[in-house]
């Protein structure tokens, strides 16, 4: 399946020795000068060679001004510039260095890759005792390192929590990137998806017409399973929630699972929903590339449109960076919500909303129609170390497997040192969930796909539940690498569907 060694499960996850340079010159495309200036960023064509992208003039210079605009717009970054001690604690923390052996994807290496040139050229050590402080000069040969090594993270922040200077990774990795992306070394894999939200509203490039076929699409297969005439409404203004969720939802299995399942909840409550083209993608890949700018405007689209439909609520689906971003950031980037109802979160976590209609009984649930399955829960890493959810610190947590333990019979956790706030990354995240970066993916699930192999075999799990579309795309294509199936990976709502009995509704076999 791979022209690359594929970790070999073990019982546990077993902390390498490092190695040097492993996953040397892995690298994403290089996005074209077009995607990259849709996001307002300057890019170069090599027109000696087809599909070769070359750094922009004079940058040199303006990748040390854009680290330092960074160091004077957010004091968090020059703090974890000057305070990481080497201590070692994030080490075997991070799940690329345990797949991969790679010195260089121990966090704290993978930091002064950075860390290093920031000395060199903004600390009075650096600029006169370089050798001393292990400070660099900034090359060609260490801009092609940093676009390697920071895209072999995923922003998980799984270090962070162990970290006791709580140096978050993540911010270092997005201010590298952002770096980068100012010289003409953005991604094309996020750069081309960004441009798609802001041209047509969502990831795939879904235009109007064909969201709406997808969703009528829906609404007869619905109707043909159950016989029961479950909507899905397109821009009904009025309507007192808009459903923002990711674009993997309307096409792919088991993301689509979960859109059945958010509307047959909608329907047993009688309440009144509607997605909408303007704003028909919760995720955010500004997060990804360290933009906060372009986070901005993908977000502004889901304000426009709350207001056009003249909403009360914004619920969120199963995205998990969607949801951080939301639950963090959306206010301050697109608020106030002065609009909407204050009596309800803003946004919602549809497990939040699902959970309140469980604990209220107005949902009619057969547990027993999951009994085919025995589940266990992935807590993904932007919900569970970037966000909460509900009106309790380690909602989060709770929340989502209070909703899977009302609507099945058995569930199993993983062993706890894999779960809640330590939980390993799915391993596709932040922005790696590109064929481009296959081997980095197929080895950073090891901690993960050695956690469930353990369960399966200890309790005889048989799926995996999951409230985030990339964890969901990214389990489905690469746990089949360590003998697991496609089909094991479930969406949360996806088992709601299957337990909800709707008034009327007729069941295939009879």
């Amino acid at each position: 399946m791979a022209d690359y060694e594929v970790p070999e499960l073990k019982e546990y996850a077993v902390v390498p020795l490092p190695e040097d340079d492993t996953m040397k010159g892995l690298k994403p495309f290089v996005a074209k000068p077009d995607f990259q200036e849709a996001l307002g960023y300057p890019g170069k064509k090599d027109e000696t060679k087809e599909n070769t992208y070359l750094l922009v003039d004079g940058w040199h210079d303006k990748a040390i001004d854009k680290m330092g605009d960074l160091l004077n717009r957010y004091r968090g970054f020059r703090v974890f510039m000057d305070s990481c001690v080497k201590c070692g604690a994030c080490t075997d923390k991070c799940h690329y260095f345990l797949g991969t052996k790679d010195a260089k994807n121990m966090p704290v290496a993978r930091q002064d890759l950075l860390r290093s040139v920031y000395r060199r050229y903004f600390t009075f050590a650096g600029k006169f005792f370089p050798k001393l402080v292990g400070a660099r000069d900034l090359t060609e040969d260490v801009v092609e390192e940093w676009y390697s090594y920071f895209h072999q993270c995923s922003e998980c922040r799984r270090c962070s929590v162990f970290c006791p200077y709580g140096i978050d990774t993540a911010e270092v990795t997005m201010a590298a990137r952002e770096i980068l992306a100012h010289i003409g070394r953005g991604t094309k894999y996020s750069n081309e998806i960004i441009g798609k939200v802001f041209t047509i509203g969502n990831n795939l490039g879904l235009p109007e017409k064909a969201l709406a076929n997808v969703l009528e699409g829906l609404e007869e297969d619905v109707e043909y399973d159950i016989e029961v005439e479950v909507k899905f409404p397109l821009d009904k203004k009025g309507a007192d929630i808009l459903l923002v969720t990711p674009s993997a939802d309307f096409f792919a299995e088991p993301h689509i699972d979960g859109l059945i399942g958010y509307a047959k909840v909608f329907h047993a409550t009688n309440t009144s929903w509607t997605l909408s083209t303007m704003a028909s993608e919760a995720a955010n890949f500004g997060l990804f590339i360290g933009s906060y700018e372009n986070m901005q405007r993908i977000s502004m689209r889901i304000r426009q449109a709350a207001e056009d439909l003249g909403v009360k609520r914004i619920v969120y689906g199963e995205c998990g960076h969607a949801w951080r971003v939301g639950y963090s950031f959306l206010n301050t980037l697109a608020g106030p919500f002065d609009f909407l109802d204050q009596n309800y979160p803003i946004p919602q976590h549809i497990c939040e909303f699902t959970l309140d209609k469980l604990e209220k009984g107005e949902l009619n649930i057969d547990k027993s129609r999951n009994d085919d399955m025995t589940l266990t829960f992935h807590d993904s890493c932007n919900v569970a170390r970037a966000s909460g959810m509900g009106d309790k610190p380690g909602g989060q947590f709770t929340i989502p497997r209070a909703v899977i333990k009302h609507v099945c019979n058995n569930y199993v956790d993983m062993e706890k040192d894999t779960i809640h706030d330590a939980t390993f990354c799915c391993g596709g995240g932040g922005g790696l969930l590109t064929d481009d970066l296959m081997e980095i993916r197929v080895k950073g699930i090891l901690p993960r796909a050695t956690a469930l192999k353990n369960v399966t075999e200890e309790y005889g799990v048989t799926h995996m539940a999951a409230i985030c579309a990339i964890c969901k795309s990214q389990f489905t294509k690469v746990l089949p690498y360590y003998g697991f199936t496609m089909d094991q990976i479930v969406s949360v709502h996806q088992l709601v569907s299957n337990a909800i009995i709707l008034e009327g509704q007729v069941d295939p076999e009879d």
